[in-house]
């Protein structure tokens, strides 16, 4: 029935305001938005396959499930060299466990036991970075250029430079969890772009990205998901009551 497929779209609802609220403080965390569709059937079949029968209303469906990278989380400054984050919409790209490729939006990094520059989660980041086992400081600059300070050696070494990744429809990216990304054919293909450049954004050294989540965006949303769900349910409840005072009329 129409009414119980909105009960069950508006209990995915539900539960996806609540996963947005829950992480309202989770450092990178962008909302989840879910688009819903009408779904249409036919009502008789028309023709040895039964394609062309008229069509009526089937009721709701969700039509795609998507991060909002329109709106940045504010840049919160932490004081450490090993924070990083994206003040603009870039992204950074990072190797799998399984050699294939992933993006995030920054966060706390670390250097593994190979001395690579990584998240902490482990996945080292691309372009790799390798660190030298005697550097003393670490700074990155906006333009994603990773320095360092050795012992013996005058001024500041530089190692590599980090690049950022745009996505045509970023909101088409397919989350994996703990703040990953991978392209899907609707975000299209990652596009590596240098740091300051074409709008893409610039790095910040001592800083984490916050969640984009907004508080009173989200309840607004809560009420009307609920709103929704309590209308639903009483049209479940008038449509039963209908069907039984019919079949009652029907044995008499």
């Amino acid at each position: 029935m129409i009414a119980a497929a909105s009960l069950a779209m508006q209990q995915r609802n539900l539960e996806t305001i609540a996963g947005n609220l829950a992480n309202i403080s989770t450092p990178g965390y962008k909302a989840t938005r879910l688009s819903f569709a009408e779904v249409v059937r036919r009502t008789s079949a028309s023709g040895a396959d039964g394609a062309n029968g008229p069509i009526a209303p089937g009721g709701v469906a969700v039509a795609g499930t998507d991060k909002d990278f329109s709106t940045a989380g504010d840049l919160k400054p932490t004081g450490s060299a090993m924070d990083l984050a994206i003040n603009g919409r870039g992204f950074l790209e990072v190797s799998l466990a399984d050699g294939s490729r992933a993006f995030t939006r920054g966060g706390s990094l670390t250097i593994n036991k190979d001395s690579m520059l990584t998240t902490q989660a482990g996945l080292v980041l691309k372009p790799e970075i390798s660190v030298p086992a005697d550097a003393t400081r670490i700074n990155i600059t906006p333009e994603g250029r990773v320095m360092v300070q050795v012992p013996g050696h005058a001024g500041e070494l530089e190692l590599g430079r980090l690049e950022l990744a745009a996505f045509v429809n970023p909101g088409g990216l397919k989350a994996l969890g703990d703040g990953l990304y991978v392209p899907t054919g609707e975000s299209g293909e990652a596009l590596a772009v240098r740091a300051g450049e074409d709008g893409i954004g610039t790095l910040a050294q001592g800083a984490l990205e916050q969640s984009n989540v907004q508080m009173n965006n989200e309840m607004v949303a809560l009420m009307k998901a609920q709103r929704a769900y309590e209308l639903s349910a009483r049209v479940l409840q008038v449509s039963d009551g209908i069907m039984a005072a019919t079949n009652e009329l029907l044995r008499r």
